[in-house]
């Protein structure tokens, strides 16, 4: 369960359906969740502003600003400004948990006899791989810096990892919604 999001859209009039007047909708919050790039839909309390990449509390308990978690998003169920946002909040998680994701590259294994995590990454191929895990048998690596350092040949890991996520967000998965490889993201089922 996510403690906090970070807020991709704000809609004080809610949604835009037609035959609803503006009078009858409610506001909306479109946002994701720090620990697992969970989309959500929330329900902020009544006389509340919230801003775009404001980050408020959602777990249990007593909330400030959000009402409610009125249910998981899909990637296609974001408004076009969530989309938007949505590159700029990955990297931001990303950037704030740092030690989470250097992790993954210190800790990554083989999926298979063929596979490995590192290569679920984009632009990573076998080259890079074996560059990777020769560098962390030296030495685990320990940021961001660090990595960039010890394999020249790798464009910028906050990048990488972004683009991964982004990657399982928009995954439309098999007939159930599930999606082969997920490394970073929450599984979510198809709703209509």
């Amino acid at each position: 369960m996510e403690e906090y999001a970070i807020i991709l859209d704000y809609l004080p009039l809610g949604y835009v359906k037609e035959g609803i007047p503006s009078y009858k909708r409610k506001p909306v919050v479109q946002a994701m969740g720090k620990e697992e790039f969970t989309l959500l839909e929330l329900i902020p309390k009544e006389n509340v502003s919230l801003d775009i990449h404001q980050k408020v509390y959602i777990g249990s308990g007593k909330r400030d600003q959000i009402s409610r978690v009125n249910r998981r998003l899909r990637y296609d169920d974001l408004t076009a400004t969530a989309k938007v946002e949505l590159n700029y909040v990955v990297e931001e998680i990303i950037k704030s948990k740092e030690d989470k994701f250097i992790g993954f590259f210190n800790e990554a294994g083989s999926i298979s006899t063929r596979l490995h995590q590192l290569e679920l990454l984009p632009g990573i191929g076998k080259k890079h791989m074996w560059d990777i895990i020769k560098a962390r048998q030296e030495k685990p690596f320990e940021s961001f810096d660090d990595l960039k350092k010890r394999v020249p040949m790798l464009s910028d890991p906050v990048k990488l990892l972004s683009k991964r996520v982004l990657m399982e967000l928009e995954a439309t998965g098999d007939k159930k919604g599930k999606r082969k490889y997920v490394l970073f993201t929450r599984s979510t089922t198809k709703r209509n």
